[in-house]
Formats: C-alpha cells, structure tokens, sequence
C-alpha cells in the first residue's frame, strides 16, 4: 500500500530514504559535471583514437551495465556494434560472477568494463585477457579498487567514478540515480573521442543542465499535483505499470523504468515499443487485469480487503521517427478497455537532453513509489 501522505512529507521522506535514493536522483546533473571532469582528468580528450572500433563491449555486475550498453547502443544510431557481455555464475556476487571474451575479439574491438564495485575478479581477469588479445580497455569503476590495478597492467585507460559520501554506507543498486549517471558519462565521453556516437563536452553539460531542472520539478519540497514525478508515482500505487515506448530515446528509458521499478520498489512491470506494443498488449488489456475487470461480486465489502491489481499504461514519447506517431492508437486501446493512461513527454532538445529527462523523471517516480511503499 502506498502512503500518499508522505510523497507531501519532504522530512518523513528523507528519513525514509536510507539508501540515498531521493539525493542520487537529485545529484544526478551533478553527477554528470563531476564524471564529465574526471574524465578528462583521466586523459580521455588527449586520445588520438586510430579509426572506429568494429565492435564495442560492455562488461558489468546487474543492471547498471545493461543500461549503460543499451542507452550507448542507441545513442549510437542504426548499426551500433555496442554489445553487452553478460555474465555466468552461481550467484550476483562478486566473487561468484564470470565473464569471457568472445572467441572473434581482438585487436580491431574495444572492451568497456562499467561496475560500482570495482572488486569482482573476473573482471580483472577479463581486462587481462583483452590485453593479451590485443583489444583496447578501458573501465569506469570506483578508485583505488582492484580493477583500477588491473586495467593500468593492461595499459587500459581506467576513469574513477564519481561517487558521493553515501554511496559507500551499503551495496548500491544498479538501478539507483546516482550509479547510471556516474557509469555513463565517462563512457560517452569516451565513445564521443572515439567518433561512435555525439556527446561532447557542451552536449554533456546540456544534459546536465536539463538533469538539474528535472530535479528543481520533480524535488521532493515540490507537492504532488504539480509534480509530475510524485504524481506518476501515485498514480501507479495500485496498478500494474504497462509501459509503452515511441520514440529512440524512450525505449531505453522505458526498460530502465521496469527494471528500477522491480529493483527500488518490487513492483512489476511491462514495457514494450509502439506500434507493435498495441498487439503485444491487447488482451491483456482485456483480460483480468483490466480496469472494469472484477469477477467476484460487486456487493462484498472491500473495506478489509486489498485493492486489485489492475493495468495502467505510461506512455513514454520523444520524437517518433519520420514524424508518424501511434500515440493517437495508444490512447484509444487503453481507453477502449477502460485502462488509465499516463502521458510523459521530455521538452525540446538534442538526443542526449531528451534522454536525460524521461529518465529523471522516471527515476524520482520509482525512488517516491519505493519510499512511500515502505519498500
């Protein structure tokens, strides 16, 4: 159950927030300031990069790393050679995790290691191992770890990530605000030199900049029916979120709201593209877990009992490719089974700005749904 009160509580929620949540999300153009200087500290705009990669690896723990290969792989346009190297083991922990190069790698490919830890020993072993392939490394972790030592007898490029007192108080959740930013930016910058994708130093601080208003909007001194971050959050309470995406920034942005939902909040959740979304999700719109869904009598007394789980669709738009738009579709499915519909749309910008905020915005949403939950 959520506790609507304290999403108007700006006191109860800090004290609520003992993971540091709410301040990763409102530090996150901070974050991005912070990681964009280090890594030109680290040497980043000195490279004199010798031509594109043909492919681009990304290895990590959870989901920090899949959404740093999947936000790359889409900045990177159509073609992204961007691909994540997932993991094998017995367990998510540090010591249990493995990863391995593909059998093809070698000296024409790039191997990114992006982890808040920093610790996982297969991860040095895997940057040892691309040295002695001949791939070029280069890793964003937490300084003075092993990883840090591993890469530099690799002769890799290490970037420190930014990190804030708070963050070493517990493990910290791949779907935290803080964590993306501070893993992400350096590798854009990076992929920026390398001429895979566009993010230079002004893009950053642009992306920056709108991560700042996104914070000013969505704080948590700012009441509910004029934020649009609690707002979202209060309307998810009771639902199953079904998240519809239109647009190439959106989809990641999308699939990183799933997974913060499951991780922050332990709520589950949808999420698939338009168009093809609106027949991927058809019957379960009319289904049970439709809004008008009730199979047992309308007459019992609900007062002791929980609320049905019912869908509720979030539309998640950016600029729809060609200018054609299946929104208009969207809204009459959901509406045409009596299924609410939320609405987010990011203000005009470039790619990475636009990105920026469905993302902030999506992210105080799951961090005020996991606080006012309890979770």
């Amino acid at each position: 159950m959520l506790d609507e009160s304290l999403l108007d509580a700006p006191e109860g929620l800090a004290e609520a927030d003992r993971r540091g949540l709410l301040r990763g999300a409102a530090e996150a153009g901070a974050r991005v300031r912070t990681a964009a200087r280090q890594a030109t500290e680290a040497g980043v705009q000195e490279l004199k990069p010798d031509g594109r990669p043909r492919a681009v690896l990304i290895a990590g723990p959870g989901v920090a790393a899949t959404h740093a290969a999947d936000l790359l792989g889409t900045l990177a346009g159509p073609g992204s050679p961007v691909t994540r190297l997932a993991p094998t083991g017995v367990a998510p922990a540090a010591g249990a995790l493995r990863w391995e190069l593909p059998g093809w790698a070698g000296s024409v490919d790039l191997l990114l290691i992006a982890t808040p830890d920093g610790t996982e020993p297969s991860l040095s072993l895997l940057a040892d191992q691309a040295y002695r392939r001949g791939c070029s490394v280069a890793a964003v972790a937490p300084a003075g770890t092993p990883l840090a030592e591993a890469v530099a007898g690799a002769h890799g490029l290490f970037m420190p990530m930014a990190t804030a007192p708070y963050d070493h108080g517990e493990p910290l959740a791949g779907s935290s605000p803080g964590v993306l930013w501070a893993l992400l930016t350096p590798l854009l910058a990076l992929l920026d030199r390398i001429g895979l994708l566009t993010a230079p130093p002004e893009a950053l601080e642009k992306a920056a900049d709108r991560l700042d208003h996104i914070a000013e909007r969505c704080g948590p001194a700012i009441v509910t029916y004029s934020n649009p971050a609690k707002t979202l959050a209060a309307e998810l309470a009771d639902a199953l979120p079904v998240v519809w995406t239109e647009g190439e920034s959106a989809g990641p942005a999308g699939r990183r709201f799933a997974a913060a939902l499951a991780e922050l909040a332990g709520r589950p959740a949808l999420v698939a593209e338009l168009p093809e979304a609106l027949a991927a999700h058809t019957a379960l719109l009319a289904g049970p877990l439709a809004a008008s869904a009730d199979p047992d009598d309308f007459f019992r007394d609900r007062v002791e009992e929980a609320p049905a789980l019912h869908a509720r669709v979030v539309l998640l738009r950016d600029r729809p490719i060609g200018g054609l738009t299946a929104a208009p579709a969207a809204r009459d499915l959901a509406l045409s089974h009596d299924t609410p519909i939320s609405e987010l749309e990011p203000e005009a910008g470039d790619e990475l700005e636009t990105l920026a905020e469905l993302i902030a915005v999506t992210d105080f949403a799951a961090v005020y749904l996991t606080l006012a939950s309890g979770a």
